[in-house]
């Protein structure tokens, strides 16, 4: 890689973040490859016209987020085995996985109508008791178990998907292309909790081993609720990471919270 200082930085974010800035997009554009050496301590300094100490902080970054590892006396190289995608844009199981490079194919465990718990019943804004169709589900990666869930669906809309659809479609696929829906924004509840021993056996590990579940209630784009679905995802399998976004006028945001820049889940491979 040409060494010469041909990437200025930008005022308004300290230069170490913009340099790991720089490398995070190298790295997940493809242009290092896994274990690939990254440029040196040196190189990064004459290219970014700055100090070693700056570059250190930047490849520290890196390393803490498991992007890269460091050898003493070797350098920088791009650490494998791990798959991004983003989380900010809606999206289900079949997505995440494309995006991730891994391929996705679904186990049917149950198909069935029963009544709305009250907690279905609450994500629906249905009353408790009214018919639903329940779906559970093995979610695979590359043949490996990853997720298992449960998705809920009012009768009506459930009529739209046929259980041959759901092994390598995504629910929203079926639905857009179908019932013309149109999926438009989701609710999120996530929480660590210890595997039951149904969910345990599903995904190959051991009876009370920790999970991630993630709720989610996924709208329309008329604002009704489509679905509600539980999904428990292997806590060896996959990490959430989150960008906040302080933005140029910090002074605004004071006690507003900060912007979601991204949020992701990083999928580990066996």
């Amino acid at each position: 890689m040409d060494s010469a200082p041909t990437t200025p930085l930008r005022s308004g974010l300290p230069r170490h973040e913009q340099v790991s800035a720089w490398l995070r997009d190298q790295i997940e554009s493809g242009n290092f490859l896994d274990n690939e050496q990254l440029p040196s301590e040196s190189q990064l300094c004459t290219r970014f016209s700055i100090s070693r100490i700056t570059v250190r902080r930047a490849l520290q970054t890196l390393e803490a987020e498991g992007l890269i590892y460091r050898r003493q006396g070797l350098g920088s190289f791009v650490r494998g085995g791990q798959l991004r995608q983003g989380f900010v844009n809606l999206s289900d199981f079949v997505d995440d996985m494309s995006a991730a490079g891994l391929t996705a194919r679904s186990e049917l465990v149950a198909w069935e109508k029963e009544e709305a718990n009250p907690k279905v019943a609450l994500a629906l804004n249905i009353s408790e008791g009214a018919p639903v169709i329940r779906l559970d589900r093995v979610r695979l990666g590359d043949g490996d178990p990853v997720a298992f869930d449960s998705t809920w669906l009012p009768v009506a809309t459930g009529r739209y998907i046929e259980k041959e659809d759901i092994e390598n479609r995504s629910i929203y696929n079926v639905l857009e292309s179908r019932a013309g829906m149109r999926i438009s924004r989701g609710r999120f509840r996530m929480e660590a909790v210890n595997a039951p021993n149904d969910i345990a056996g599903h995904l190959n590990i051991p009876w009370g081993r920790a999970l991630l579940l993630i709720e989610r209630t996924t709208y329309s784009e008329g604002g009704a609720p489509v679905c509600f679905q539980m999904r428990f995802y292997r806590s060896d399998r996959v990490a959430y990471e989150l960008v906040l976004d302080r933005g140029p006028d910090r002074a605004k945001q004071s006690g507003k919270g900060l912007p979601l820049r991204e949020f992701e889940p990083v999928f580990k491979r066996n």
